[in-house]
């Protein structure tokens, strides 16, 4: 058997600038493993965990609570719809369709889309929308946006060029060849991103709340500020139980559509 072709230095270098940085992260944090394990804090922690028990549930609450978890849901799902959206419109330009000059600016502003925190983007918002769940819709729409559009823009560029160059040669527009060659191509992999990025909004809209978006996340806090432990309890049993009927419904999503 022919002999594997040696890896180049430069990954060996890699393992070790991340081995290095690993064990430097070890060495400059603070990490008291002694007293997170010490007798004081599991008591502590058992004694905070018990006045969760049993959760609330009066039927009231329960309806209040399902209510709730609808519009973290509507939150998600709308958000990620507007990403889509915008995601679609600004990966043309950051996959290089149009020069140069307009991808290196479309991916800087997909670099501020997405680099600021949803919960930025809420407290920004807020401001502007006032409470509930609008700003905080707006808020996943504007961090998502950014993923989608550079995770769009990377599959248009991986799809194979000549598809789409022979149909041109062929005397097709640039738009038909676009829809009909590399758009097929990329479109199961956008699917599956924009999958990912509504089971992440899930979560994610569930925090919002924190900060006045309504939703799950708005009770949470709400109840966790008057130490009402048992019917926070509750209320994070719905996050739980919305985020594992999402990711069921987009695992069945994603089985249909590779098949």
């Amino acid at each position: 058997m022919p002999a594997a072709p040696p890896r180049p230095w430069s990954s060996y270098a890699l393992a070790l600038a991340l081995l290095a940085l690993a064990a430097a992260s070890f060495a400059s944090l603070p990490l008291q493993w002694a007293a997170f394990f010490s007798a004081e804090a599991l008591r502590s922690s058992s004694e905070f965990l018990a006045g969760f028990a049993p959760p609330e549930l009066a039927p009231p609450f329960l309806g209040k609570t399902a209510w709730a978890a609808a519009e973290t849901l509507s939150m998600s799902a709308l958000g990620t719809l507007l990403a889509v959206g915008a995601g679609l419109l600004l990966a043309l330009p950051a996959a290089g369709r149009f020069g140069a000059a307009p991808r290196a600016a479309v991916r800087a502003l997909l670099n501020v889309l997405r680099s600021i925190p949803e919960l930025v983007w809420a407290s920004i918002l807020l401001i502007a929308a006032g409470l509930g769940p609008f700003a905080g819709t707006l808020a996943l729409a504007f961090h998502t946006s950014g993923v989608l559009g550079r995770l769009f823009a990377d599959a248009l560029e991986n799809a194979a060029p000549l598809p789409e160059q022979s149909l041109r040669n062929n005397g097709a527009t640039a738009l038909a060849a676009f829809f009909y060659a590399t758009l097929p191509q990329a479109l199961p992999q956008m699917l599956s991103y924009t999958l990912y990025r509504w089971e992440n909004n899930i979560r994610a809209a569930a925090i919002l709340g924190v900060v006045g978006a309504g939703g799950l996340g708005q009770m949470l806090k709400y109840h966790l500020s008057l130490f009402q432990m048992q019917k926070a309890a509750t209320v994070i049993l719905a996050m739980l139980l919305l985020v594992a009927l999402v990711d069921a419904l987009s695992f069945a999503m994603r089985r249909a559509l590779t098949r």
